[in-house]
């Protein structure tokens, strides 16, 4: 081709959008020597090219050379997706890997989606529940925790608190607590991080990264802690007696790596292996459409007193959960026939018995066989718990041998709340409030269901 014809060529793709190809007579060796059909143009060249920054469908027929551009197809959930968010990020969190994990890992991928961000590295345990409860965040599209289960549960409860004080609503006597208004994103960084896994299926932060990204938000039940009428806090799941003792036993040994802090705590809490006298009242979930129906609009209940179960008796560990609880060590979750947002709570009871058959009951979480067939585990499916220690007197101390003369906390009672260690010294009363906060993350089932489709070209 003569080099004035060529340098048309480029300046046309560079411009215009079409071209007069050369006359057929000076058409390239390899067209096809046939005549077209009239009306029918002939073509001999189609493909992607890029033109000047932009991907172009390009047709070269024996009369002209045509483009357009290529305008990529918006994926289901784009609309919806965050352009600023607050990041939170524990530096302690595991083995204090959550700052690399962030500016490696997540911050990169944020930055490619033309995500803002406004990261805060917390400094102490609460800074995060303070920060939240007065900084501004009119110009935020979401809240982005970056460590594990407690920071995370923290800042959903500062977020929840929050609503609620905005809504002018007292924090102390919640009976119809209101919607968390931002939504929340969880980027696992702990040591057993069951919120992300619950929520994605999989610990894995690219993942929570990229459902952040897309938008794709899941409405999340949640309970809230109270006793004598006063809120404790708010969380997704929670563990009393030989959890909550484990998790005691964990935090007064803080200088122990996590495993090593792990592996210890579990020991040493099956070695001293006691049940707690217990007085467990519960009310059993109502599936009525009405009652429903009215549930979902935060309509209180009338019919609830006649619907109280009471059991006393000795019990090595009691289990409310509102959320499935995966994790590494129980892949099929604590409580597998949870969904996160079903509008009920698993109360697993653990009753007393032998240590060696309570060994074989946790082991089972890890396999495949069904860790609740045992005589002395109870599964229910509830609305609401009470739980009563009854030995007031004889509570635990996770350091009693060391300290025998300590008082302080022989009158309160230790509870695992989401990884979190909290003391009560009375009957707690857990009660669940169907999708009160929505997290960045996608139905599990939705995912399984779905089928598998490909908008690339």
């Amino acid at each position: 081709m003569p080099l004035g014809r060529r340098g048309g060529r480029v300046s046309a793709l560079r411009g215009e959008g079409e071209e007069e190809a050369p006359p057929a007579a000076a058409a390239a060796p390899w067209a096809s020597p046939q005549q077209p059909e009239a009306g029918v143009e002939q073509v001999l060249l189609r493909g992607i090219f890029e033109i000047g920054r932009s991907s172009c469908d390009v047709v070269l027929s024996l009369r002209a050379l045509r483009w357009r551009p290529i305008l990529p197809e918006r994926p289901a959930g784009f609309s919806n997706r965050p352009k600023t968010l607050k990041i939170l990020l524990n530096p302690q969190s595991h083995k204090k890997e959550a700052t690399q994990v962030y500016y490696e890992k997540v911050e990169p991928l944020l930055k490619i989606a033309g995500i803002k961000t406004d990261v805060t590295i917390t400094e102490y345990e609460g800074h995060a529940l303070s920060l939240l409860k007065e900084c501004e965040l009119q110009e935020f599209d979401g809240v982005v925790c970056v460590g594990g289960d407690g920071s995370a549960s923290e800042v959903a409860h500062a977020l929840l608190l929050r609503a609620q004080k905005s809504a002018g609503t007292e924090a102390d006597s919640i009976l119809t607590p209101v919607r968390a208004q931002l939504p929340l994103g969880v980027i696992p960084a702990g040591s057993t991080n069951v919120l992300a896994h619950s929520l994605h299926g999989i610990a894995h932060v690219v993942t929570a990264t990229l459902h952040i990204i897309m938008g794709h938000v899941q409405p999340v039940d949640v309970c809230t802690f109270s006793t004598a009428g006063r809120l404790l806090r708010f969380g997704f799941s929670a563990m009393f007696g030989f959890g909550g003792r484990t998790l005691a036993l964990a935090e007064k040994h803080r200088w122990m790596s996590p495993n090593q802090r792990r592996d210890f705590a579990v020991i040493k809490a099956l070695a001293k292996l006691k049940p707690e006298d217990c007085e467990i009242s519960f009310l059993p979930l109502n599936s009525s459409p009405d009652l429903q129906g009215r549930r979902a609009q935060g309509s209180p209940k009338s019919d609830s007193d006649a619907r109280w179960h009471m059991i006393q008796g000795q019990f090595l560990n009691v289990s409310i959960m509102a959320i499935p609880c995966l994790c590494s060590v129980a892949p099929g979750g604590l409580a597998p026939n949870t969904r996160l947002n079903n509008g009920s709570m698993a109360l697993i009871i653990a009753r007393n018995t032998s240590r060696p058959e309570f060994i074989k009951h946790l082991k089972r979480y890890a396999s495949v066989k069904n860790q609740f067939n045992f005589p002395f585990i109870e599964m229910h499916t509830v609305e609401e718990v009470k739980v009563d220690p009854r030995n007031k007197v004889s509570a635990h101390n996770p350091e009693e041998e060391d300290q025998p003369h300590e008082t302080a906390s022989e009158t309160s009672f230790p509870w695992n709340v989401d990884g979190d260690l909290m003391e009560v010294t009375s009957e707690v009363h857990v009660k669940l409030h169907p999708r009160l906060i929505d997290l960045y993350g996608e139905s599990m089932e939705e995912m399984n269901d779905a089928k598998v489709t490909c908008n690339c070209l």
